[in-house]
């Protein structure tokens, strides 16, 4: 059987700049940081930042009813597909209901939701706890909440790979319409988890930049003073669509997803392999999988946290596989999470969108506060400070997540 082209004919998102794939793009490709003090966490943590999204209010885009059983990951996911199947004109499309499917997943599922019913249970006794607890804490409920909305009766589940989740759930998505067990599938990934709890464990792991004074200097990326990453939240969703549908509809096509590669690092629980070995792969296989040589890829945008051994691994498997600088002077690289911080589950979803727009306007978004590059990072172009114009007519992204999980996607102009 030969595989079908899929391609991307929906987008949607809410991010640290608000709700909108327009809002979202402006903002990274003006070198705006999304971080700030955080609002509603309890006194004593000693993370005092995130790139939090501000004055969401899920009743201005959710029924009142509805948006108090959701967690807000969930809202989240709901308003970013809301606004995926719009830009798709999903709505009414003659295809098979048991062909359209939804992928949209969290790494973390319903923390809040797990917070306050934990507290309910301390201060009211355990009778007290909400029927609603488990279906609005649960990792797949974005996916099932999405389908009963819209009707979508084909696949429907959750992937969970901590913040290689959101990559995952579109590369997952992709092979199902590649070998025909769905025609379109609603995909991305999505999260909320700044909270007493998020923020106080990945605080007591010591991941999380502590620049309070600094928010939107906090996230720097192959920076020599980096300190850990930022903890955010937000949904990215993409509507992915067998081409041939596609075409015969009219819808808008804004690029075809052409390579998926998956590895393991079979390492450390949360460290990265030192070598890159396992991002090597992963890059090796989704372009083996498109059929490319790394020539043909113009843009990297990477995993790149803000963290001290993960920033070098990476880099160096970049460098390894795409070649420097000084050899390679059509590869721009850079990480937009210096920006819109770690988004966890969501994060592989919102840069997926990233590199779409990147192909559709030939601008590559910078990697910001990039002030002293360290000197153990690749010798690539970062594109520091400011975006660059760029011919790329291919993307890569990378995602890597705790318990050594790695995935790659590329995108490429129809």
């Amino acid at each position: 059987m030969s595989k079908r082209r899929v391609v991307v004919t929906g987008m949607g998102a809410v991010t640290p700049y608000g709700v909108g794939v327009k809002t979202f793009w402006d903002s990274i490709v003006a070198g705006k940081s999304g971080i700030s003090l955080s609002e509603g966490l309890a006194e004593g943590h000693t993370v005092l930042i995130s790139g939090q999204v501000k004055d969401f209010n899920p009743e201005d885009y959710i029924n009142p009813k509805d948006a108090k059983r959701m967690d807000r990951y969930t809202q989240f996911a709901m308003v970013a597909a809301d606004e995926a199947i719009a830009d798709a004109k999903l709505e009414g499309v003659d295809v098979d209901p048991y062909k359209i499917g939804v992928i949209v997943s969290s790494a973390a599922g319903g923390f809040r939701t797990l917070e306050k019913s934990h507290k309910s249970i301390l201060d009211r006794g355990p009778t007290k706890c909400s029927p609603f607890t488990i279906p609005m804490m649960i990792a797949d409920m974005a996916s099932g909440r999405i389908s009963m909305k819209y009707g979508f009766k084909g696949i429907n589940k959750a992937v969970l790979s901590a913040c290689a989740t959101g990559t995952h759930s579109i590369g997952d998505a992709f092979r199902a319409i590649q070998y025909g067990d769905a025609d379109i599938v609603v995909a991305g990934g999505c999260e909320a988890t700044i909270c007493d709890i998020g923020i106080g464990a990945f605080t007591a792991a010591k991941t999380l930049s502590k620049r309070n004074d600094e928010p939107e200097k906090a996230s720097r990326p192959y920076d020599k003073d980096r300190d850990g990453f930022i903890m955010s939240e937000g949904a990215g969703v993409l509507v992915l669509e067998e081409y041939e549908t596609a075409k015969k509809r009219g819808a808008h096509i804004y690029a075809e997803v052409v390579g998926y590669g998956q590895s393991a690092d079979a390492y450390d629980m949360v460290a990265p392999c030192p070598e890159g070995k396992g991002a090597t792969k992963a890059m090796e296989f989704a372009l083996e999988d498109a059929g490319m040589k790394p020539e043909d890829v113009q843009y990297v945008n990477t995993h790149g946290t803000s963290t001290g051994l993960g920033d070098i691994a990476e880099s160096k498997a970049v460098e390894r596989l795409f070649g420097d600088k000084d050899h390679n002077k059509n590869l721009y690289v850079s990480s937009t999470k210096s920006m819109h911080g770690h988004m966890l589950g969501a994060t592989g979803a919102v840069e997926s969108i990233a590199c779409i727009e990147t192909i559709n306007h030939d601008i590559v978004p910078p990697t910001i506060n990039l002030d002293n590059q360290d000197e153990a990072v690749g010798n690539l172009n970062y594109v520091p400070h400011k975006a660059q114009k760029a011919e790329v007519h291919a993307a890569l992204t990378n995602s890597f997540g705790f318990g050594g999980h790695n995935a790659t996607l590329i995108f490429k102009e129809v």
